[in-house]
């Protein structure tokens, strides 16, 4: 399935025209920082996920982060359309691919594009340190800010294209967006404002942010290729957006009872919740099968004689 997704992903004008483009604005921002007298250093602040580095004089990074955690990964607003409309996703549950599976694939396809053009862009790394000015950890907690999102807007933008309807996808994406925004900002700001700094603490809420995302986008998108509702079962999809809506709120509350340490555990309970939200109730393993109740073959209804 990745390998799938990779060869149609590489060919396709979201990929070559954005590679393209963020190399040449990658020089031109690389000469306007050598020609401007800005030396930016690290404090205690200085941390993955930090959004408002970004905000400081950094034309180099504002084009890797333009690029890489907005503009390719929203190509996956399109990567299900092609399952859905043209039933595909039929096709793929009757191979050895599970939901799981196929929605993963999806995901790693579009990270594994960003990741490859941000790879890309390490020479220029290089040659910014060799010329100085550069302060090392404060670019490498850029380089993870920049991997994260890019993986955590890309299982939205998936999440988002499940739906036919254009609009529902707007909506969708935005209130993730949203939702994304509003617990990452209570999760860990106030983790960094309790330590003094993005410690240890800080990067723990930061993994459980994480994973908390980017497993609610896939659980959308795995929702939305389900062949068989059964009648005494919510709607998967309709329980993932009340979590959306609901895990800032759910968040919050577990950063103000670990008074701002360990906000975190909300996310992973989140997290908890999502990854059951859409199982179909099963028997036990030890439960025997029901007998099969299947009319008897003419052979043995011959054998019963007239009086059938």
């Amino acid at each position: 399935m990745v390998l799938k997704e990779l060869r149609q992903g590489l060919r396709r004008g979201t990929f070559l025209i954005p590679f393209m483009g963020i190399h040449f604005f990658a020089i031109a921002s690389l000469d306007m920082e050598f020609f401007t007298d800005v030396e930016l250093a690290s404090n205690q602040y200085t941390g993955v996920m930090q959004i408002g580095l970004f905000f400081e004089y950094t034309p180099f990074w504002w084009v890797v982060g333009g690029i890489c955690m907005v503009l390719m990964p929203l190509g996956g607003i399109v990567l299900m359309d092609q399952e859905l409309d043209e039933g595909n996703y039929e096709l793929l549950h009757m191979t050895e691919l599970s939901r799981w599976q196929v929605v993963i694939g999806k995901l790693l396809s579009i990270w594994g594009v960003t990741l490859l053009t941000l790879s890309s862009l390490l020479p220029y790394l290089i040659v910014r340190y060799f010329v100085g000015g550069m302060d090392v950890w404060r670019n490498i907690a850029l380089m993870m800010t920049v991997v994260m999102a890019s993986a955590m807007v890309a299982s939205g933008a998936i999440g988002a294209s499940s739906f036919k309807n254009p609009f529902a996808k707007i909506g969708v994406f935005l209130l993730y967006l949203l939702s994304m925004a509003g617990s990452g900002s209570i999760v860990l700001i106030p983790s960094a404002l309790q330590a003094g700094n993005c410690g240890v603490f800080y990067h723990l809420n930061v993994v459980a942010f994480f994973l908390c995302y980017v497993l609610l986008g896939l659980v959308i998108a795995r929702s939305r290729i389900r062949l068989v509702l059964h009648q005494y079962e919510m709607k998967p999809t309709w329980m993932t957006l009340i979590l959306l809506v609901a895990g800032p709120m759910i968040i919050g509350m577990s950063s103000l009872f670990t008074a701002g340490w360990l906000g975190g555990i909300g996310c992973l309970f989140i997290t908890y919740m999502a990854r059951y939200v859409d199982i179909s109730p099963r028997a036990p393993s030890w439960q025997a099968l029901p007998k099969l109740n299947t009319p008897p073959a003419r052979s043995e209804i011959s054998k019963l004689g007239p009086k059938v």
